[in-house]
């Protein structure tokens, strides 16, 4: 029996992680975070029975330890935290969204836990220290996002030094046909309109202004310890091909699959092998062509900039990151417009004097107090 502890247990990851050990046999949940989502909360500790569950709040934590006696339940950040400490060398998938994913990710490190991790944040903002700390306490990290999964399976265990470049693909996001005078005017549904993928709002809008490749080329760089100049992006729009890798050799391996977050759930939860999966096959024979454009930096400018701030470190993909974070949240709440999300992070990026070698707590500070900043200036 494998058992489980599941982060962001009632977002989009997480309700597909569900999902997947559902179809598999062998894997117990034994504790989960929920955040807010009380009602779906109530409905996992139903059908799993876990030991421990962390909410956002506490005064929901003492309603559900009335219901639930058996369970004990924490609440806030420090609650996360707990539910990232519980037991030891067990399987720790972080499907939170955000900054508050970087300490949990530390905290199951620190037990042994093997990491299944699907929070950008964590290496994007923590990735030199929290590599090296998986390193020293001999922790495995196996990455749930599509692409880094595909690279990892291209790769197969061979050396760094066999790879000429790594290749990650991009659909283009919901505007990957409009100019930038178009740009201007478009809404939050449109942007929420993925023509490929069923995510998060966030993550559906990263994909749009291509953020979420940035993070990924961030990703990639510390999951992988390759240079950012062996790391390259290529549209694709029918995202068939997650990414490729060529070797030395010239030869390119690619990973092919339907847009299916649960293949690559999957494939980490059971990680080396390949388990049946019971969706729908790739139809080769229907697909008939695949397309490839290459990336337009000028169109995708802050795609460009995350190279840029992920080759200085530091403290600015932190910077780049909390920013973002910020900008989307106001652009969801229709306080800016769509290119106004360009604006805030080149502008945060550009006011920031670089500081070298910071700790993971003066990475979170920074990144507190730059969401909080640009949060405050468009709040009226």
């Amino acid at each position: 029996m494998k058992t489980l502890i599941l982060m962001g247990a009632t977002g989009s990851i997480g309700q597909q992680t569900l999902e997947v050990i559902d179809s598999l046999v062998g894997y117990r949940l034994v504790a989960f975070s929920a955040g807010y989502n009380i009602k779906r909360c109530r409905e996992i500790i139903l059908q799993y029975h876990p030991e421990l569950v962390a909410v956002a709040e506490e005064e929901d934590a003492r309603k559900l330890q009335e219901e639930f006696a058996q369970i004990s339940f924490v609440w806030g950040e420090e609650g996360l935290n707990t539910v990232a400490s519980y037991g030891e060398e067990y399987i720790f998938v972080n499907a939170l969204v955000g900054m508050m994913g970087i300490k949990p990710t530390v905290c199951a490190i620190n037990k042994h836990h093997t990491i299944l991790l699907a929070n950008k944040e964590t290496l994007v903002v923590g990735g030199t220290l929290v590599m090296e700390l998986a390193h020293n306490r001999g922790v495995n990290i196996i990455p749930i996002d599509s692409e880094h999964s595909a690279i990892m399976q291209c790769l197969n265990g061979r050396s760094k030094e066999e790879v000429k470049r790594l290749i990650i693909t991009a659909s283009g996001g919901s505007f990957r046909h409009l100019s930038r005078k178009e740009l201007a005017h478009v809404t939050v549904a449109d942007a929420l309109k993925h023509p490929n993928w069923s995510m998060g709002h966030k993550i559906t809008i990263d994909s749009a202004t291509m953020v979420n490749k940035g993070l990924e080329v961030m990703e990639a760089h510390h999951l992988f310890g390759l240079p950012y100049q062996k790391i390259t992006t290529l549209i694709h729009p029918e995202s068939i091909i997650h990414s490729m890798v060529e070797f030395q050799d010239h030869s390119i391996i690619a990973e092919l699959a339907t847009a299916d977050m649960r293949i690559p759930i999957q494939y980490a939860l059971t990680y080396p092998a390949k388990k049946a999966y019971h969706g729908s096959s790739l139809n080769l024979e229907m697909i008939q062509q695949l397309n490839f454009q290459p990336m337009n930096m000028e169109r995708f400018p802050l795609l460009m900039l995350a190279y840029e701030v992920g080759s200085a470190g530091g403290i600015l993909p932190a910077v780049y990151n909390a920013s973002n974070e910020a900008a989307v949240e106001l652009f969801l709440n229709q306080k800016i417009s769509f290119l106004d999300i360009e604006t805030i992070i080149f502008d945060a990026v550009a006011s920031t004097m670089n500081h070298n070698h910071p700790t993971l707590e003066e990475l979170i500070d920074v990144s507190i107090n730059i969401k909080k900043q640009i949060l405050r200036r468009y709040s009226h």
